[in-house]
């Protein structure tokens, strides 16, 4: 199909498929022409990774290094999982302090050798966010963060399938990033469902 048709296919404008190309998010497409190639299927399903991947915020430099894994996984099902969190994950930070953070994710399971440092210093560096504000997650509120995070990670990597090793990488990277503001909007709404069953419903 011609670019214009990707277009349509997808919903994508054009201008927007070309810059894709440009920054190397999308392959190039088969040439007919100097000025012209052909696009298939596969360009079709990057397309809809790329636009879901930046429509839950994902910058383009985050969605680089996704598509990355996806086109060239680890073996390792757990070294899979650890390459999708450190293409959305900042950098480890050296000058943080892990106690609190080690200490929280013990919780979880965690022993040392388990985690990326990467992802532990994201709690340490939220816990310094949560104390600079002044707050702090009451002690009866973190122990049902770790059992509800706990029971969604369990369910999550049980789910990952083992038909081939593509849909294994498609499932473990895609879901660990896109599924985020999902989450976010369900703790939203389960706030307000909770807090209008312990206060009664304010009429509008």
């Amino acid at each position: 199909m011609k670019i214009s048709e990707l277009s349509a296919r997808t919903g994508t404008p054009v201008p927007t498929i070309k810059y894709y190309l440009r920054e190397r998010l999308l392959p190039e497409g088969a040439r007919t022409a100097p000025t012209q190639a052909s696009y298939g299927e596969a360009h079709v399903q990057r397309l809809g990774v790329i636009r879901a991947l930046v429509a839950a915020g994902v910058s383009i430099a985050e969605v680089r290094r996704v598509l990355e894994t996806l086109d060239h996984p680890p073996t390792s099902g757990h070294q899979l999982l650890g390459s999708a969190h450190a293409a959305i994950t900042p950098p480890a930070d050296d000058s943080l302090d892990l106690t609190a953070a080690e200490e929280l994710v013990a919780g979880l399971g965690w022993k040392r050798g388990m985690c990326d440092d990467a992802v532990l210093h994201g709690v340490a560096r939220a816990l310094d966010g949560l104390r600079s504000a002044g707050f702090d997650v009451p002690r009866e509120v973190m122990p049902a963060y770790l059992k509800g995070m706990r029971e969604i990670a369990d369910a999550e990597i049980a789910g990952v399938p083992t038909t081939s090793p593509e849909d294994a990488v498609r499932y473990v990277v895609l879901g660990s990033v896109l599924p985020e503001s999902l989450l976010l909007a369900l703790r939203r709404v389960a706030q307000q469902v909770a807090s209008s069953e312990r206060f009664g419903a304010v009429e509008l």
